[in-house]
């Protein structure tokens, strides 16, 4: 049967996914959980295969009208009538994290926040480099950012689902949490005069990563208190913001 999800915690404990490939997959996969779909009243072959291969799994089909599932995923041209909510088990709001962090003083804790990435492609690479090595949270606001979909997914190769991914509304107020929990912050900015190798890593520390184009958006900006930025002896201007984020995320790896 379908986990029982609270409805009021969906959104910070499941990636919707659409589309008739991308529901397939995760209905299909035995290692992901799926809290439910949603699918258009229209009918059709599409929709008939969801719903089979979610009934054979004991998961919650709801019906209801193409355009309310068109509000759901986000991309009513690509949905094809069917959603679903996959649970990401790592996947939690961040004031959740940070309730358990008050709990334990001495536990250290490396994070990420992620503000105006709006690529998915990007997003995806972040997340993906990130679990990889093995950074403690990436804070992914819901505004602002690109939507943690099937593009995200895809770019992330899966690891999406279980990725330590904290939700938020927006990031200026993560980081006015993180920094009433006592997180130095640190934002990433290609003219920055201190290089990565150099900073300090303090045992609470959350890196402000800005967008493609614009960088960190100015009331995210406010809350740094330092700046750092990735030395680029060839000559470089500058990286794309997924390569240079995965070398802040191996950097804190390597110093442990």
């Amino acid at each position: 049967m379908s986990p029982s999800i609270d409805p009021g915690q969906r959104r910070d404990r499941c990636i919707t996914v659409y589309g008739r490939r991308a529901v397939l997959e995760a209905l299909r996969d035995p290692k992901l959980e799926v809290a439910g779909v949603t699918i258009a009243e229209m009918g059709g072959a599409v929709t008939s295969e969801v719903k089979k291969s979610a009934t054979e799994r004991g998961v919650d089909v709801r019906e209801t009208s193409a355009h309310r599932v068109s509000l759901i995923s986000g991309n009513g041209r690509q949905d094809q009538g069917v959603v679903a909510d996959v649970i990401a088990p790592e996947m939690r709001a961040l004031g959740d994290r940070l309730d358990e962090l008050s709990r334990d003083p001495s536990r250290k804790q490396r994070l990420l926040v992620v503000d105006g990435v709006t690529t998915p492609g990007n997003l995806g690479l972040i997340i993906r480099s990130a679990t990889a090595a093995g950074i403690d949270g990436i804070v992914v606001p819901r505004r602002g950012t690109a939507a943690i979909g099937p593009q995200v997914v895809k770019a992330s190769a899966g690891t999406a689902f279980s990725s330590p991914i904290l939700r938020t509304s927006d990031a200026p107020g993560a980081l006015s949490e993180l920094t009433d929990a006592g997180f130095a912050i640190v934002g990433l900015d290609a003219g920055a005069p201190t290089s990565l190798w150099e900073i300090d890593l303090p045992d609470r520390i959350a890196f402000l990563i800005g967008g493609e184009h614009e960088g960190a958006s100015e009331q995210a900006a406010a809350f740094a208190h330092s700046w750092t930025s990735v030395p680029m002896p060839g000559g470089v201007e500058s990286l794309n913001v997924a390569c240079a984020t995965t070398l802040v995320a191996f950097e804190i790896a390597r110093r442990g």
